[in-house]
This record gives C-alpha cells, sequence and structure tokens, in this order.
C-alpha cells in the first residue's frame, strides 16, 4: 500500500506505553446553524484570483505574500529560499543515497547517487517542477511525470537554513522519489487542482499557491450578481453570493481554518470527496479529522494543529475568540506587528498589570511586555523536524517537570463530530495504521469498535472488515469478508483491490483476476491496481494481455520501476533477452534496490549462462536484504 499522505511519521506513535480507547470529550454547544451561501451550488465556478483582483488590488497585493499565497509555485530561482553552496549535501546512512541539490541555468535538479570510495556507484537526476512552501519554515520539492506528482527526498529548512531529508523520511523510511502527492496534500497546500480522478496523484493542471476562493468559495456567482448591478450592503446584511469568514458564526469560521490548520487524521464521507467542502459549511457534511491524544508532555504538538491548540486554551474556552482575533488572512504575519497580537489579549486582560502577569516588572519591560513570546513560545514540533512554531495553546508557562514528562498515546479524538458512531472510530483508527503508523494496537483497537456494531451484515461493516483483515495480512478472513460481493457492485477501488489480493494470496487467481480488474478499471491511472491486474494474468499464462497492461503502464507513467520489470519479464518469456535485459535496467536506474528486478536480471543472467554476474547480483540483492532465501540458493548452487 502506498503511503497516502504525508507529514505526520511514526515518531507520533512510537513512544507509546498503553492505548485507551478514548471517547470524544467535546464539550456541549449550541449547534451552528449553517447559511445557504449560493456559491455553495455545483453550477457556480471558480473565476481565479486575477479576477478578484479587478475589484480588490489592495488586498490581493497583501495576500500574495502570506504564508497561503506563497504556498506553491514553479521551481524557480526567485521561488527559493534554499541555499546552494558547499553545504548543499544530504546523507541517509539507513538506505546509503547521497543528495545534492543544484541549478543548471534556470532548471532546478536533485541529484541521488551513491559512493563506494570515490566511485560512484549509482546516480540519478531528477527534475524538479515545483517548490512547495513559502519559506517561512521550509521548501520542499515535487517533481512530476506525465502529471502524477511525487515529493522529491529533500527539504531545505530555512528556520536553520540546512538542507535534510523530509519529514517521514529519516529513520530508514526514505521513500526516495515515490511519495505521492494525492489530492488530499494538494487541497491545503494549494488552490484546488483539475485531478484525475482515476487515479491517486496524477493532475491535469494545477494553480500556483492558495487563492482567494479558498476562504470565500466559488466566485462565478459573485461575478455575474455584481456585473449585473445587483449590490449588497454589507454593512447591514450578508451577501449570499459569496462566503465572507468574517460574518460566519464562531464556530463556522474556526472549522473554515481548520479544514487546512487541523492536521490530523482524515475519513471522508461516504461518496464524498475533498472538493464536497466549501466555505461556511461544518467539516462533519464532508468529512471527520482524528487527533492523537496523549498524557504528559504537553508542550509537544503537531505543527499544523493550530486549531486544535488554540480550542485547548482558556482563552478559547472562556471567550468568543476565533482564529480572525489575533490573525489577518490578508497580510502576512511577517509583516503583523506584535502589537496586534497583544492586544488581542490586552482586550480580555486588561485589569491591572500588577495582578494579570506575574513576572518582575523588570522582566516585563525588558520583553516589551510581549504577552505570546510567553504563552505561546516557539516550540519545536513531534512531527516536522528541524522546525519551531508559536504554540497556540495560550496557557501560563509550563514548569520544568511538567516539560519532561513522559509523552504517552491514550487514543484518537474525533475533533469534528461529537458522539462518533463505532464504524467512524473504527475508521479513524484504520487509517491512522495504514496512512501513518502502523502499531498493532491500533488494529485492535478498531477491532474492537468493529466487533461492537450491532448490523454486521451492513455493507460499510464488510468493507472495513475486509480493510482490516487486509491490514493484518489475514488475507482468508479478507476472502471470508468478501463472500458473496460481486465486483461490479463495489464502487470502491481499494475494497476491490484488497479482495483482490486475498484471493491472490490464497491462490485464488480466477476471482483474484476480476477484483483486481474492477479496481483497474475504476482507477485506471493507479499504476499499483494496473500493476497486479498484469502480475494476475502473467500468473495465469496469458502473457500477451499481461504485456499490454504492462506496456500501458509503461506509456502513462515511465518512471514506475515494478512495471518497466515486469514488462521486462514478458520479454524475458518471450525469448526477447535483450530487450528484457533493457527494461531491467531502466527498472534498476529509477530503484537501484528494486528487490523483483534484480531477480529478473538474475533470471537473465542465468538464461545467458553468465553465472559470475548472476553471483554477483544475488551478492548485491543480499545486501538489501540478507535474508532473501531466492538469493541465497542461487549462490549456494553456483557455488558448488
Amino acid at each position: 500500500m502506498p503511503v497516502k499522505r504525508n507529514f505526520i511519521i511514526a515518531l507520533l506513535f512510537g513512544c507509546c506505553l498503553f492505548v485507551l480507547l478514548y471517547c470524544n470529550t467535546i464539550p456541549e454547544k449550541k449547534a451552528s446553524q449553517p447559511l445557504l451561501y449560493k456559491n455553495w451550488s455545483d453550477t457556480v465556478h471558480y473565476v481565479g484570483m486575477q479576477t478578484c483582483r479587478t475589484c480588490h488590488e489592495n488586498i490581493y497585493n497583501t495576500f500574495i505574500q502570506t504564508g497561503m499565497g506563497q504556498s506553491w509555485d514553479h521551481a524557480t530561482k526567485n521561488k527559493s529560499s534554499a541555499k546552494f553552496d558547499q553545504h548543499a549535501y544530504v546523507y541517509d546512512p539507513y538506505k546509503n543515497f547521497w543528495y545534492h541539490p543544484y541549478w543548471k541555468n534556470d532548471s532546478l535538479y536533485i541529484m541521488e547517487y551513491r559512493l563506494s570510495g570515490r566511485d560512484t556507484t549509482y546516480r540519478r537526476v531528477q527534475k524538479i517542477s515545483y517548490i512547495v512552501g513559502s519559506g517561512q519554515h521550509t521548501n520542499s520539492h515535487i517533481w512530476t511525470e506525465n502529471g502524477y506528482l511525487y515529493q522529491a527526498p529533500i527539504t531545505f529548512y530555512t528556520q536553520k537554513g540546512i538542507w535534510d531529508l523530509p519529514p517521514g523520511f529519516d529513520q530508514g523510511m526514505n521513500t526516495r522519489f515515490s511519495r505521492i502527492i494525492s489530492v488530499e496534500c494538494m487541497n491545503c497546500h494549494n488552490m484546488y487542482p483539475r485531478f484525475d480522478s482515476t487515479s491517486e496523484n496524477k493532475f491535469i493542471s494545477v494553480k500556483t499557491g492558495i487563492e482567494c476562493e479558498r476562504c470565500h468559495g466559488a466566485g462565478g456567482e459573485h461575478v455575474r450578481e455584481k456585473l449585473q448591478g445587483i449590490i449588497v450592503d454589507t454593512s447591514k446584511e450578508i451577501d449570499y453570493s459569496i462566503v465572507n469568514p468574517g460574518k460566519l458564526s464562531r464556530d463556522l469560521q474556526v472549522e473554515l481554518c481548520q479544514r487546512c490548520h487541523l492536521q490530523g487524521i482524515t475519513v471522508l464521507n461516504e461518496g464524498k470527496s475533498y472538493f464536497d467542502f466549501h466555505p461556511g459549511m461544518p467539516l462533519n457534511t464532508v468529512m471527520n479529522v482524528f487527533m492523537p491524544r496523549y498524557e504528559g508532555g504537553q508542550e509537544k504538538f503537531i505543527m499544523a494543529s493550530h486549531a486544535d491548540r488554540m480550542k485547548q486554551s482558556r482563552c478559547y474556552l472562556n471567550s468568543n475568540m476565533t482564529c480572525l482575533t489575533c490573525h489577518n488572512p490578508h497580510v502576512s504575519v511577517k509583516f503583523t506587528s506584535n502589537d496586534r497580537f497583544n492586544n488581542a489579549c490586552q482586550s480580555c486582560h486588561s485589569g491591572n498589570a500588577s495582578t494579570e502577569c506575574t513576572l518582575p516588572i523588570s522582566q516585563r519591560i525588558k520583553e516589551n511586555n510581549n504577552c505570546f513570546k510567553c504563552h505561546m513560545p516557539v516550540s519545536e514540533t513531534i512531527d516536522i523536524p528541524n522546525v519551531t512554531v508559536h504554540d497556540h495553546r495560550i496557557q501560563i508557562p509550563l514548569s520544568k517537570k511538567a516539560k519532561n514528562e513522559i509523552l504517552r498515546f491514550v487514543g484518537l479524538e474525533c475533533l469534528t463530530t461529537k458522539k462518533p458512531s463505532l464504524l467512524l472510530l473504527a475508521q479513524g483508527y484504520l487509517e491512522t495504521y495504514e496512512a501513518f503508523s502502523p502499531q498493532p494496537f491500533l488494529l485492535d483497537s478498531a477491532d474492537k469498535f468493529l466487533s461492537q456494531m450491532p448490523d454486521k451484515d451492513n455493507f460499510s461493516y464488510r468493507q472495513e472488515m475486509i480493510r482490516y483483515f487486509f491490514l493484518k495480512n489475514n488475507y482468508d478472513q479478507v476472502v471470508a469478508h468478501s463472500l458473496g460481493l460481486e465486483p461490479d457492485k463495489i464502487p470502491d477501488a481499494w475494497t476491490c483491490y484488497r479482495i483482490g489480493e486475498g484471493y491472490f494470496q490464497s491462490g485464488d487467481l480466477k476471482n483474484a483476476l476480476a477484483f483486481y480488474k474492477h479496481a483497474a478499471e475504476i482507477k485506471s491511472s493507479n499504476p499499483e491496481f494496473m500493476n497486479k491486474l498484469g502480475t494476475t494474468l502473467t500468473a495465469l499464462n496469458r502473457i500477451d494481455e499481461a504485456g499490454e497492461v504492462f506496456y500501458k503502464i509503461t506509456q502513462e507513467n515511465a518512471a514506475y520501476a515494478p512495471a518497466l520489470s515486469n514488462l521486462g519479464y514478458v520479454y524475458l518469456l518471450k525469448g526477447d533477452l535483450q530487450y528484457a535485459g533493457s527494461l531491467f535496467d531502466k527498472a534498476l536506474a529509477i530503484d537501484p534496490d528494486y528487490t523483483q528486478a534484480i531477480l529478473n536480471k538474475i533470471a537473465l543472467a542465468l538464461r545467458l549462462q553468465k553465472n559470475e554476474d548472476a553471483k554477483q547480483l544475488a551478492q548485491r540483492l543480499l545486501k538489501i536484504e540478507p535474508d532473501n532465501e531466492k538469493a541465497k540458493t542461487v549462490i549456494k548452487q553456483l557455488s558448488l
């Protein structure tokens, strides 16, 4: 299974000592009634920021300098905040790869290479298409292949001025150039793209930065009304042709901000996509978000959890503050004076200074009476290395003892639905395991919630049980829970894929083929699904059909090494040894540690009676996988 999202790493859960099944403890509050905005309709089109600019030039000029306005752009020297000097090298000691970013004319490249002594034994150069991040914290790098977007394995951390591996790529978890940029990633880091829904990470076109309509909704109806002379006096009433977040209720204001500033585990509602959320809606009409909860370590938090941290504050609980109380989203924090933030504090804490602040007057003067410096300290985050950010949990500074408390995971909390169903809770734990941290206790929690569901004939229950047993590698139970289900009646490609894998691993290739085929029909631009379809056809000795599938993948995504290797295997079976070898070499040029390509190349060497080459390849494989039995057998046989 590919990693579907990024930027929360396994370290979030790696320090767990125990687990409790944490139920939601959101306090009771009056439900917010959503307003019915005209631009919620699917018939209203997006007009683009340049159209908004024609009437809102001043706001445009400040907004494009914000972190949102500079969130994503083409890889140019002007966009990059990185240093390209003699220190622009990164080494991954676990995977034994070096990385070096450099400019060639006006194009940015990242070179991945290996050394043996002073000799370069492997080298890959990848052109970078986009840079993600305003440069306030990081610049991450995106490369593309025929519209498929992937994250490159190197990030520049601007606060420390260093290059390093991206979040989640360290400690042996470097996925190199294969981490996909999914529509979920894009949904918070950029304006809405044109997305190929038959894929996981293929985009027809992408914008260059978050735009006005991410927070205000589609502008087509607003523009139409203004051109027709329909003007609303917004000092007296709401203009329902466009969403003004400042006119939303407190809850809905925060819901809008936490769409992206609540980085957690997202579970989409059935039949919904990330494009279905519109400003002014409650988040749970489209999706639900879970956050990990801990005991101890109160100062430790996920970087993009501003809304969650703020909502834990007594300031938030005892007032009507929202994100807009302190932040003007049209103006960069870099150009916002400290007075704006401190004045927000003093609007409530306006009593006698000697009772409001316990610091000695001399120290307060030294700190310019800066409230947020003490009560929102700059802190490291538990998911992004080399980065600090103000903690939005406004609180009395923690004692040294509190800061040194052991961080212990106690469960997930759903922040968008007060009383989540058993199914939703199970989905939260399954998603956490699959996308972020494969810790067994997460599956145990999911199993507990699923076992408590009363309706076990419900398709949703069966679907999540199939997912649960798939993640446990219990393929017999995957098959058992899918009995009676017909592939073409299942709308979810991933469920079809999991059932197909269950049948494949159980040796039932005929049924595996049917489910893989339907998964590939729904997601025809997902190379993993297509590759499994081709693999099954090969196992059924339908070689020509398999070759057509593998060839289609390579034409669609030439950087997908498994398809190149498998297409080479088809040609090996057909006797075209030279072409087969060239395809194996292409696969290994993309991924020098791809086990199956090395095994296929060993088979080719043996076929050509190049026993010494086969032995060297087997030794190479054992350096990557010391317990690989096939490589051991080859060496043993060739050593007789």
